[in-house]
């Protein structure tokens, strides 16, 4: 069986990781990657649910070296982490903090160094499963997505090639989002092994924090974030430091944002388009135009009206659960998501456009639009949670009817201070329909 590094792109005395204000070479990564890999209990599986970034980036190696399965779980949650665990019963649960989840075995660990590296260029079998990445489960049971050393492997140098080419070395990266996401995943800790790149051990949740954490970094710098965390910044007033460019994904990025954000940072955004079972596959920058290109060596083309999405590090074919339009091989215009989609007395629209145009509205901070669950068989209306201090429902909905078809005017909508986003800023179907019938109960006791 053929191997593959455990890190590429690194000399020992070079620079992987920024962490709590200090460099950390490839030397004393190693070292305390294998002290932990020898502490590790014998399992198949290991959740790797560190906090810190650079303990993840510690554990996902040593899980490695070890022979076992990183499990990416969609939430660190008892309740998700335990209904995963009937599926992957030789799992532990892998963390840097104290905790315990009834029924799985759970190791705490705390960064250790071993006295010497047994090698210094450690190998891992390439058809080695060295993740399974779930998708989010906010329709139903979390779906497993295996990842293999080879199928990462060849992934992450596919995203290299086509971000940070023009760079004149691989460059130190902050992220907002997770490791544990497949965004998170690949954006930080595998460019950190494969590409080259330094990665910051922060995840800065405010304005304030990014803006900090960038000025830490020397040049070329790449801001890994999410357009949540973009209209913060924008909204902020702050002056923030210029990374290369700036990478958004998790959701939409409406052009007015992508712009503001530009100015903002003086760096092109970019957005990233991809899915759980192929990872990230194209990109655009947003100010430029509708059309996405897909990685270098990736092909997309139609098979009875399914795209079908081809690339080195796929086994075989993925389809896309989204409307494109083909613009040759290589390149193609979302025309919006299947699971978005919706009709309402015979008219169709996109969800994720309503909610572009909801954003847009001057005075709105965050927002989405949902379609409830049908009830009785009755035809549903659209609903909103919107947080806007400044505006009321009436004035929300006279600016909706100005670019909606009246059918798609949600009612009600409920000003809110928050909503419900996980920690990579998604908005899972089951904590919006959560909040909403809360909301509505309460309405409802108010009117008894």
């Amino acid at each position: 069986m053929s191997s593959l590094p455990l890190i590429k792109g690194h000399a020992a005395d070079e620079v992987m990781v920024r962490h709590e204000g200090r460099d950390i070479t490839r030397a004393e990564f190693l070292l305390q990657v294998e002290a932990l890999a020898e502490r590790l209990p014998e399992a198949r599986y290991a959740f790797n649910c560190c906090d810190d970034r650079y303990h993840f980036l510690v554990a996902f190696a040593a899980v490695l070296l070890r022979g076992q399965t990183n499990l990416l779980p969609p939430s660190r949650g008892p309740e998700t982490i335990r209904d995963i665990a009937q599926d992957y019963p030789q799992s532990y649960y892998l963390t840097d903090e104290s905790v315990a989840i009834d029924s799985v075995p759970v190791h705490c660990f705390t960064l250790q160094a071993a006295r010497q590296v047994r090698s210094p260029d450690p190998q891992i079998p390439a058809e080695q499963l060295a993740a399974v990445a779930f998708t989010s489960g906010s329709t139903g049971r979390p779906k497993p997505n295996n990842k293999t050393w080879e199928a990462l492997h060849i992934g992450t140098d596919l995203a290299r090639r086509c971000f940070f080419s023009d760079l004149p070395r691989p460059p130190y990266i902050l992220a907002t989002v997770p490791p544990q996401h497949m965004y998170g995943l690949e954006k930080t800790v595998l460019h950190a092994l494969l590409s080259g790149a330094v990665m910051h051990s922060g995840r800065p949740l405010f304005p304030e924090d990014i803006r900090r954490d960038l000025e830490e970094l020397p040049h070329p710098r790449v801001l890994i974030t999410t357009p949540v965390h973009l209209r913060a910044c924008v909204k902020s007033g702050l002056e923030f430091p210029s990374p290369e460019f700036i990478i958004s994904a998790t959701a939409p990025l409406p052009i007015e944002l992508a712009q503001a954000a530009e100015q903002v940072f003086a760096a092109p955004v970019r957005e990233i388009y991809g899915c759980t079972e192929a990872g990230s596959l194209a990109t655009r920058r947003t100010l430029d135009g509708e059309q996405w290109t897909l990685y270098p060596d990736m092909r997309l083309r139609m098979a009875d009206d399914l795209p079908l999405l081809s690339g080195p590090q796929l086994a075989e074919p993925v389809p896309l659960q989204d409307l494109v339009e083909p613009r040759g091989e290589h390149a193609f215009v979302l025309r919006g998501r299947n699971a978005d989609m919706i009709n309402i007395a015979g008219k169709r629209a996109s969800l994720a456009d309503l909610n572009i145009k909801l954003l847009a509205i001057g005075g709105v901070e965050d927002g989405v639009i949902v379609m409830p669950d049908e009830q009785d068989g009755a035809v549903t209306r659209l609903a909103a949670l919107v947080v806007a201090p400044s505006l009321n429902e009436a004035a929300i909905q006279n600016a909706l009817r100005a670019s909606f078809d009246p059918v798609f005017v949600p009612r009600p909508i409920y000003l809110v201070n928050k909503l419900p986003r996980n920690e990579t800023s998604k908005l899972p179907r089951s904590a919006v329909l959560a909040m909403l019938e809360n909301l509505r109960n309460k309405e409802q006791a108010l009117t008894e």
